[in-house]
């Protein structure tokens, strides 16, 4: 990194003035604030210290010519609170600045070529007299600010003194002629002190060193465009939040009702400096040099550390945001941090004391700053930014990897990992990425010897890689249109090289975020590489490999704990998140492919097996538990649970999806059925016999279907047990019954039971089998070979047939 001089005043039509200017000034009279207008014309110094009168001087650049903006103002007139450029669009000029007061005066300044600056119009911000401004930005065309309302009576006590300030917002409409103001509306009333700054997502209240300290423990966000307020706080996250319904307001007091307890044991923020980061949020540094991400969701990050001793007491500390990098200048050096990887790009000792960074009116690429001798941007020309952060993520990943493996109880760090050359794996993979990655003219002439054979093997990873991240570089850059399309293509190769991994806790939850972030892609991803199809017969197949199969029916996950095993803290399994994706996008397929998973599990592992998937856990109620329990009770949604437990083949799913098609009054499919699974088993086939025999004793629905009823009838019940079946379901009876039943009556008559009991009757179908069996030749069955025993007795025991033993044993009980 350099520091490349693009301007040395001398393209400002007043520069030697203001070199002057920026010369005589005395260490601690620097400008407080260094600001550029959105068309880079003007550069503005304004002075707000409270030792010495606010001022503003404005220098312009070359070819704007016009007359000069310099004011001053002396007590009693009060202070500047804020200095801001706003947008006028429908204007020549498409920007004014605006001057704000302490007293709620606000004067709007613009530039005219070939005129200069010229007032366009005054106005009042504030409705009483007694109003005070402490704080003020713009969110849009909207100027929102933190107004101080000193109540009437004076003896009221420090505690009611410091909620004595609301939050309020005026909507500014610029024209050619003039503005116009919206009415006031207050957004947050009873408030404490706050410091407000505006993002592109919200506004953030971030208090002050006079804000009261019992309430100085979070930061609250206000999102008008979803019209809701959120307090988040450190390692907290998102607290509350509280909906503002339509030309309503907050009272903070009431807000605060519901989380006093969690506040109650939380310190107050330790903030030194902050600076926002466009859509990102707000960053702070406390005073101990750690760097947060304060995002517009309520999340906290952690960004950076520069440790406790960085900071010294008091020190001031610029901070700036460029793209993707936050800059910090203090102690006469200037870091730079990638917010990405939240890693320390660089750190670069200035040699002048008296610097400061230009503030634009939009987040930039670049980074300006101003000395007295002109101004410089960084030059990152003659060093590669990506190459050292790589290779530092490689140490990283490395040493997670050896701490997870390690028998010490010992903390290993990168340094650790890094000194004497212990680990040679982690550097030769380094080298073999720099020297991948690196241009053809940028690397150097050979590998070692080793690393060549490895950079050989590693080749086709290599491209891969270099390939899977050129696309979301591609993802990042692109249209809305090309989003979709890059976004399928991201996932696909995502989850290819997910499924050859181990699906350990991190890729597990990389896993679900990319099933919650790209549902539609997700499950074009998971069709292709399970290459799920429906044939010519409708039925569905997949011509999965058998590592595929195996990384989606997987058992544990490594890396939880005991207590995390069950519900995975919060993750879905991949199979799960298979079932979803069918679930949301082919409903029809999820039986089928449930039924298609059972047949590979059946073929892969014992059930049981505690290396199976999700040890004895049956597949089918693992599916049924995605299934959403909002709409659970739905048409749609009951159907579905009926088909996941008939594809189970097991006999109580079977019996569960009986009664739930018995429950919805669904005969023709409830016979469906029956026919169907008594076939599986002899106690399976009586079970249900016996539920649609209760049924028929209890209502005539199913009397369309007797002729099929009675074909399933056990070849081993007789009447004597089909009539003690009725007996125990039916109705109790009148004690004086008429003689005839009215119309329509549920009573069970013998008439509907006579097919039955006349098959009865005849006998049992396979009862001459059974007698067959006895005269076949191959009764009685081959002795079995006789084995040595402790006594004669058992031994000539032995010697019987099972047929003679048998007779032998029944002829000893009739004597």
């Amino acid at each position: 990194m350099k520091l490349r001089q693009i301007s040395d005043w001398s393209d400002f039509v007043r520069g030697r003035c203001l070199r002057e200017l920026l010369e005589q000034g005395r260490p601690g009279e620097a400008p407080s604030r260094l600001l550029a207008s959105p068309d880079r014309q003007h550069l503005l110094l304004f002075w707000n210290q409270p030792a010495s009168q606010a001022r503003v001087v404005a220098f312009q650049r070359l070819g704007a010519d016009g007359a000069d903006l310099e004011r001053s103002w002396q007590p009693p007139q009060p202070p500047v609170v804020g200095l801001l450029f706003l947008e006028s669009p429908a204007t020549a000029v498409s920007w004014v600045l605006t001057i704000i007061w302490e007293h709620g005066k606000t004067e709007l300044w613009r530039f005219v070529p070939a005129v200069g600056w010229h007032l366009l119009q005054s106005l009042e911000l504030c409705h009483g007299a007694r109003a005070r401004v402490v704080s003020i930005c713009s969110w849009g065309a909207q100027l929102v600010w933190c107004e101080e309302r000193p109540p009437l009576d004076a003896q009221l006590t420090p505690e009611r003194r410091a909620f004595r300030y609301c939050i309020c917002t005026r909507r500014l409409q610029i024209g050619e002629q003039g503005a116009q103001l919206s009415p006031l509306r207050i957004v947050l009333h009873n408030s404490p002190v706050y410091r407000v700054l505006a993002s592109p997502s919200g506004v953030f209240l971030l208090p002050t060193p006079a804000t009261f300290q019992g309430v100085a423990k979070f930061v609250l966000i206000w999102r008008p465009e979803n019209a809701d307020i959120i307090i988040a706080a450190p390692s907290k996250g998102c607290i509350c939040t509280k909906a503002l319904l339509p030309g309503s307001e907050v009272d903070f007091k009431k807000l605060l009702l519901g989380c006093v307890g969690l506040l109650a044991n939380m310190d107050p923020l330790d903030i030194h400096s902050c600076v926002l980061s466009g859509r990102r949020g707000l960053l702070l540094v406390s005073t101990a040099g750690a760097v947060e991400l304060v995002q517009p969701d309520g999340v906290w990050r952690p960004i950076f550390d520069f440790g406790g001793s960085a900071l010294a007491p008091g020190e001031q500390v610029q901070l700036k945001v460029f793209g993707d990098t936050l800059a910090c200048f203090f102690g006469g050096a200037l870091y730079l941090v990638d917010l990405g990887s939240r890693q320390l790009i660089e750190k670069k000792v200035l040699s002048t004391e008296e610097v400061l960074f230009l503030d634009f009116h939009a987040e930039e690429e670049e980074l300006q700053l101003l000395g007295p001798n002109g101004i410089y941007s960084l030059d990152f020309s003659g060093t590669d930014r990506e190459e050292p952060t790589l290779v530092e993520m490689v140490f990283e990943e490395a040493c997670k990897y050896y701490q997870r493996r390690s028998l010490s109880s010992s903390q290993l760090t990168v340094e650790k990992l890094k000194k004497g050359d212990v680990f040679q794996a982690p550097i030769a993979l380094s080298s073999i990425l720099c020297y991948s990655l690196a241009s053809k003219d940028k690397r150097p002439r050979a590998l070692p010897e080793p690393y060549a054979k490895l950079l050989a093997t590693m080749q086709l990873e290599l491209q891969s890689y270099q390939k899977l991240e050129f696309l979301k570089l591609c993802v990042v850059g692109a249209s809305e249109s090309e989003v979709e399309s890059y976004g399928e293509a991201l996932v696909e190769q995502e989850l290819g090289r997910l499924l050859h991994l181990d699906l350990n806790k991190e890729n597990l939850a990389y896993l679900n975020a990319i099933f919650s972030s790209f549902p539609g892609a997700s499950w074009k991803a998971i069709q292709n590489h399970l290459q799920l199809q429906q044939n010519g017969d409708g039925v569905l197949v997949a011509r999965a490999t058998p590592d595929v199969w195996k990384k989606i029916l997987g058992g544990s996950v490594p890396g939880l704990s005991k207590q995390e095993e069950g519900p995975l803290n919060g993750m879905v399994p991949l199979f799960e998140l298979v079932c979803l994706s069918l679930h949301q996008f082919k409903p029809k397929w999820l039986p089928q492919f449930v039924g298609l998973s059972q047949e590979y599990m059946g073929a892969s592992w014992t059930y049981g097996n505690k290396e199976g998937p999700e040890g004895a856990v049956p597949l089918y109620k693992r599916a049924l538990a995605v299934l959403p329990r909002r709409s659970r009770g739905s048409l749609a949604d009951g159907e579905m649970e009926i088909e996941l437990l008939l594809c189970s083949q097991r006999p109580k799913a079977i019996l569960q999806a009986m009664d739930l098609l018995i429950q919805h009054g669904r005969w023709q499919r409830v016979m469906e059925a029956a026919e169907k699974f008594s076939m599986l088993s002899p106690l399976l086939n009586k079970e249900i016999f016996t539920i649609l025999l209760r049924e028929c004793s209890q209502h005539r629905d199913l009397d369309p279907y007797l002729d099929k009823l009675w074909e399933l009838c056990p070849t081993n019940l007789s009447a004597s047990d089909i009539l003690s079946v009725l007996q125990q379901y039916l109705p109790p009876t009148e004690l004086d019954p008429p003689p005839f039943l009215p119309g329509g009556s549920s009573q069970l008559t013998v008439g509907l039971l006579k097919p039955l009991l006349h098959r009865l009757a005849q006998g049992p179908p396979g009862q001459d089998e059974i007698y067959a069996v006895l005269q076949s030749p191959s009764f009685p069955p081959p002795t079995p070979p006789r084995q040595k025993k402790d006594t004669p007795k058992a031994a000539a025991q032995e010697e019987l047939t099972p047929f003679q033993n048998h007779t032998h044993h029944s002829l000893r009980e009739v004597v």
